[in-house]
């Protein structure tokens, strides 16, 4: 088991993308391909994105998510399953705001258009090597 927490870690860690899953009005999954911009917490996971764009909607109405980091190198994957928090205060867009940022937000961090998701997960599932582990996040 150490072993398989060491390789969810890693995967995290060295992840420059993650797909994002939301839930639409109709109750149908969406999928979204976001930049990681941090990679401290297995159980809280931060992504910045538009407060006008579809996944904040979506999240504001049901905070119920995925995010799906993958190796397709070794063909590994481990999604985690938990909850969506879209924030607004000046503190948690600081945080995560990086150079180069205003080329998207040109208002800088209190752009009123500038949001962070905080995704906190509950489990994580693993795939690797023809296995298949399901974890409470706690247990990494």
């Amino acid at each position: 088991m150490k072993e398989i927490i060491s390789e969810i870690i890693e995967l995290r860690k060295n992840a420059e993308v993650a797909y994002v899953g939301s839930v639409n009005e109709a109750g149908f999954p969406q999928i979204k391909c976001m930049l990681v911009p941090e990679h401290e917490s297995m159980k809280i996971h931060y992504f910045s994105t538009n407060t006008s764009s579809k996944r904040a909607g979506q999240f504001l109405k049901n905070p119920k998510a995925c995010v799906y980091y993958c190796d397709e190198t070794n063909f590994a994957g481990a999604l985690f399953t938990g909850t969506m928090e879209v924030c607004t205060d000046h503190e948690t867009k600081a945080m995560i705001w990086r150079d180069g940022d205003e080329m998207y937000y040109p208002k800088g961090v209190d752009d009123e258009d500038y949001c962070v998701f905080k995704f906190t997960a509950e489990t994580v599932n693993y795939y690797h090597d023809l296995s298949n582990v399901t974890l409470p996040i706690d247990q990494l």
